[in-house]
């Protein structure tokens, strides 16, 4: 029997130019795949929230690309609201895919970067052989299921539409221990992570770019992707959804079906929003899985962690 050819699962920094920016990259696997799985972050992350997946990725065979998206890390930052209007967004990701030349893509994407990934998908900007969602509703769901509790967890999305006075919040803080402190698992976050975080968001002018992505979204981009509608996505989607977000309620997700072809969910009960750092196994287990088309396993919970977690 042939022995399996191993995989290098280091994950390496490098830039790629592409919509006319520069965008920094973690790469993993071999590079000469034909095949792509492009991982999307969100606010107020970094690449690096997607360290557990990469190497996962890179041994199905993927050439597995995390880039930091305009405004986060070392990619270029411009400096006006509008640089940040969704439909940018969406380009920016469709150059990358360009820029990687493969045959097919997978797009994994969790908070703001699921806000593009869900929209890649339904305005078919590039083909997709699957899609992947953590913790962000599909539109259309999430409008039709907003209730009060949501406008409550909302609060910061109308704060942010206030000049300066966010960024000026954020960078007094000087750290971004909100990712931790919400977390389910803060021992999944290293102190080295955190620094990471910490200096994405004291950068100059990081923060007015990470919140610029919500000032343009909420005062235009969202009721120009409303007026074109949003078609049914025929892409075969996962969605892995941590139960215990503190930005978003469950009800959101109910009824994706209704847009979604071919849609899988998997809940993850005491998982917080940052449901593919707080359970890397679990959510890496279910990303095989579906890349493989197998059964999608259910969150399923080792006694001596939840006995850990009830004491």
């Amino acid at each position: 029997m042939p022995r399996k050819k191993k995989v290098n699962t280091e994950i390496n920094t490098e830039f790629v130019q592409a919509n006319g920016l520069n965008f920094e990259v973690q790469k993993c696997g071999d590079q000469s795949n034909r095949k792509l799985a492009i991982c999307l972050h969100g606010f107020p992350e970094h690449a690096i929230s997607w360290r557990y997946q990469l190497p996962i990725l890179a041994e199905l065979g993927y050439k597995a690309w995390a880039p930091n998206m305009r405004g986060y890390g070392n990619s270029s930052s411009p400096s006006k609201r509008e640089d940040y209007a969704i439909e940018k967004l969406l380009e920016d990701v469709a150059h990358l895919i360009d820029a990687a030349d493969v045959d097919e893509t997978v797009l994994l994407a969790h908070d703001w970067g699921a806000v593009v990934g869900w929209l890649f998908a339904i305005r078919k900007i590039r083909p997709l052989e699957k899609l992947i969602i953590c913790n962000v509703p599909h539109p259309a769901a999430a409008s039709r299921n907003i209730g009060w509790r949501q406008y409550l967890k909302s609060w910061y999305i109308f704060f942010f539409q206030i000049p300066r006075l966010p960024e000026w919040m954020f960078e007094r803080e000087r750290s971004h221990g909100m990712i931790k402190r919400t977390s389910t698992f803060p021992e999944n976050y290293s102190d080295e992570v955190m620094e990471i975080y910490s200096k994405n968001m004291i950068r100059p002018g990081g923060m007015k770019a990470m919140i610029d992505y919500y000032r343009d979204y909420f005062r235009g981009g969202l009721k120009r992707q409303r007026d074109i509608g949003f078609p049914i996505i025929e892409v075969p989607t996962l969605m892995c959804w941590g139960e215990n977000d503190m930005a978003l309620t469950k009800e959101t997700t109910y009824g994706t079906e209704r847009w979604v072809r071919n849609l899988t969910i998997r809940y993850l009960p005491r998982i917080s929003h940052w449901v593919q750092q707080d359970a890397p196994r679990e959510v890496n287990a279910m990303i095989s899985a579906f890349l493989l088309d197998e059964d999608v396993p259910k969150m399923i919970w080792e006694s001596k962690l939840v006995l850990e977690k009830e004491i």
